[in-house]
């Protein structure tokens, strides 16, 4: 018999993660990372940029889950990265880079809590959080592409971030 979210067993956890988004301002983008911030137990999901929006398109993605998700909305990401940093977050920033790693192969710290930030639809993080971050971590990709859609991306980071964590 399949489940449903009303009678499956999955036992309910927040993990030590922040997830910042930068400028990402697709209703539907937005919506579903409500979505996984939910589905993966992050602590809060912090929205940032001018234009945010939070109307019936992002709702129609989140199903509801903008209401059980604790978020903030911060007009400058590189202020609430500075602000983490400083509160002991370890700054990871989901981006390609000539320097970032394979998220697979890196070994996240259960010591210290986890700001992972993930960029814009089209310019993804900017250079100066890149500067702030203690790590840039990539997805290893095998096609002709060089990137995926932002939630797709932060997808695959949540789990690979909360798989290690359990």
């Amino acid at each position: 018999m399949q489940l449903n979210h009303y009678n499956t067993n999955f036992k309910k956890r927040t993990f030590p993660v922040i997830l910042v988004s930068e400028n990402v301002t697709n209703a539907a983008n937005i919506g579903s990372l409500f979505r996984i911030s939910d589905a993966f137990g992050v602590e809060k999901l912090i929205l940032c940029g001018e234009l945010i929006p939070l109307g019936r398109k992002m709702a129609k993605t989140s199903r509801a889950t903008e209401k059980v998700v604790d978020y903030e909305i911060n007009h400058s990401a590189l202020e609430t990265v500075e602000s983490l940093k400083s509160k002991g977050f370890q700054i990871i920033s989901l981006e390609i880079t000539s320097k970032s790693k394979p998220i697979h192969s890196f070994i996240f710290s259960k010591e210290k809590p986890i700001a992972l930030i993930i960029g814009d639809e089209n310019f993804g993080v900017s250079e100066d959080i890149l500067k702030l971050s203690d790590e840039t971590l990539h997805i290893d990709m095998f096609g002709q592409n060089s990137s995926m859609n932002v939630v797709q991306a932060t997808n695959i980071a949540l789990f690979e971030i909360t798989k290690q964590l359990l």
